[in-house]
């Protein structure tokens, strides 16, 4: 794992570096720097716009008693694009861009559902009014709980 990590710190930066180079010889200086503050400027909007979108599904999940893991992850997707977006270079950009469309964040998601979920062991419950357990646990305590509002104040 630090392997891999070292190389992704150290070789997406070089190509990145290389490639903005050549951008820089094929057209100019100016262009470049033009082009990585454009993406720079749209991808934070995008990934805010997206964001707040993701965030209105999430607070949507939640009043519909839903857990909200889809909306989280998608959260967590656009939150890792916009560091992407941020960062100086035309792979990362792309990649950051990507991520925002939603149709490849769900294939994103996917993806990583995959390779993370053969690594654990997943077990989710449902919350709210159709709460419903899936399985009985000797260790699952029941309960319910209520909500109790006086209307009436005590000045002390």
């Amino acid at each position: 794992m630090f392997l891999k990590l070292l190389l992704a710190f150290t070789i997406i930066p070089l190509v990145e570096l290389a490639m903005l180079i050549q951008l820089s010889k094929a057209t100019s200086l100016l262009v470049t720097v033009g082009i990585v503050i454009f993406t720079g400027i749209v991808g934070s909007m995008l990934a805010r716009w997206q964001g707040a979108l993701a965030w209105q599904r999430f607070r949507q999940a939640l009043a519909e008693g839903r857990m909200p893991a889809p909306e989280v992850q998608d959260g967590l997707l656009i939150f890792f694009a916009a560091g992407m977006l941020l960062t100086p270079g035309l792979l990362t950009d792309a990649m950051g861009f990507l991520l925002l469309i939603p149709q490849t964040r769900l294939l994103a998601r996917h993806c990583l559902a995959a390779r993370i979920g053969s690594r654990f062991q997943i077990q989710t419950f449902g919350f709210g009014e159709n709460a419903q357990p899936t399985q009985s646990d000797p260790n699952t305590i029941d309960a319910a709980a209520a909500s109790v509002r006086s209307d009436k104040r005590t000045d002390s």
